[in-house]
């Protein structure tokens, strides 16, 4: 396991619990209960307190993060992908490639499968593990032939009747000069028109980063949620302390994450998000498997929920809970924004 700056209490714990179950279980000789420490024999805690330690420990510093600490266990690289959850949570999974005018973006993944007993369509972003995939993969930010992929198997998705679940995890959309002579803006603004009007349930979780336009491609949804130590932002902490300070380092870096209002608990208050999946202790990285029974909970959930309301009644509401986003009330008392099921047009 790879530590975390904020996560150094835990590194002396684990080497404490190394050497207390080697002493307890007499390793290399070592009379049982004992310890070379440095040359010296010392007696050892009992490797079980020092366990309950460790989890109270990491409770504890989980309990506390602040909106940078949570952007950066967003970022570990060891944290489930779109890929591993469809391992974890999906049955019969077909991928599916291209978006039949330019070619195939590995970056946005594709493709029918059954979570629990729902049919379903599976759209993600994939970061990528190793150098060598995460190059391919463009680090997570999509192409314009990823959304158009994606918008396509949508599509296709509506034909059958089969709703959309989509996994949000980037730091935004490619910004290459290719991507731009491809027509990336349009690619994401055509995504979220035609998001908006599909007839079949969408859901939407942010598994990790969802950054921006690249995120909001695929996240036109009736239901949205965010895993516990993912983050949403309409930009980057470094990119927003970029254009505010100039710089972009750790005490800039904490200062935009702080005013982006970035972090799960902050996107529910703001009425942004639906709800936040819960994680394991120390989050989603370290229990895999737990993390992606959650999800898979939710999401069959809120599908059920989804299933029997009318599609008209459904694209309404739909269109209706974007359009209340960023509606605010200012220090006068006067409401700024739309009113549900007022000043809609039809």
């Amino acid at each position: 396991m790879s530590y975390l700056d904020f996560e150094k209490p835990l590194v002396e714990l684990e080497r404490q619990i190394e050497a207390a179950t080697a002493a307890r279980d007499g390793v290399h000789g070592t009379p049982p209960g004992v310890a070379l420490d440095l040359g010296t024999r010392v007696q050892l805690d009992d490797p079980d307190a020092l366990r309950a330690k460790y989890r109270e420990t990491l409770a504890s510093i989980y309990a506390g993060l602040g909106p940078w600490e949570t952007v950066r266990v967003a970022r570990v690289p060891t944290r489930p992908q779109t890929r591993d959850y469809i391992k974890l949570i999906c049955r019969d999974f077909a991928e599916l490639h291209g978006d039949r005018r330019y070619g195939d973006d590995p970056a946005l993944v594709t493709g029918f499968a059954r979570i629990g007993s729902i049919k379903c369509l599976i759209v993600g972003h994939q970061k990528g593990r190793d150098t060598q995939e995460r190059i391919a993969c463009h680090f997570g930010c999509a192409h314009p032939e990823g959304y158009r992929k994606a918008l396509a198997k949508m599509k296709m998705a509506e034909k059958f009747g089969l709703p959309i679940v989509t996994l949000v995890d980037t730091p935004g959309a490619y910004p290459g000069l290719g991507a731009e002579q491809r027509g990336q803006a349009e690619a994401i603004a055509v995504n979220m028109l035609e998001m908006s009007r599909l007839r079949v349930p969408i859901v939407s979780v942010v598994i990790g980063e969802g950054g921006s336009g690249g995120a909001l491609g695929i996240a036109v949804a009736d239901r949205v949620a965010m895993m516990q130590f993912a983050w949403y932002s309409v930009i980057s902490p470094e990119g927003c302390a970029a254009i505010l300070w100039k710089q972009a380092n750790e005490q800039t870096n904490a200062q935009a994450a702080r005013a982006l209002k970035l972090t799960a608990s902050d996107n529910i208050e703001l009425g942004i998000v639906d709800d936040v999946i819960e994680e394991p202790l120390g989050a989603a990285h370290r229990a895999p498997a737990e993390a992606a029974a959650n999800l898979e909970k939710w999401i069959t959930s809120t599908l059920l929920n989804l299933k029997d309301v009318d599609r008209d009644v459904l694209v309404d509401r739909r269109y209706q809970r974007f359009r209340r986003l960023g509606a605010y009330v200012d220090k006068s008392g006067q409401f700024n924004g739309l009113v549900p099921d007022q000043d809609l047009p039809k």
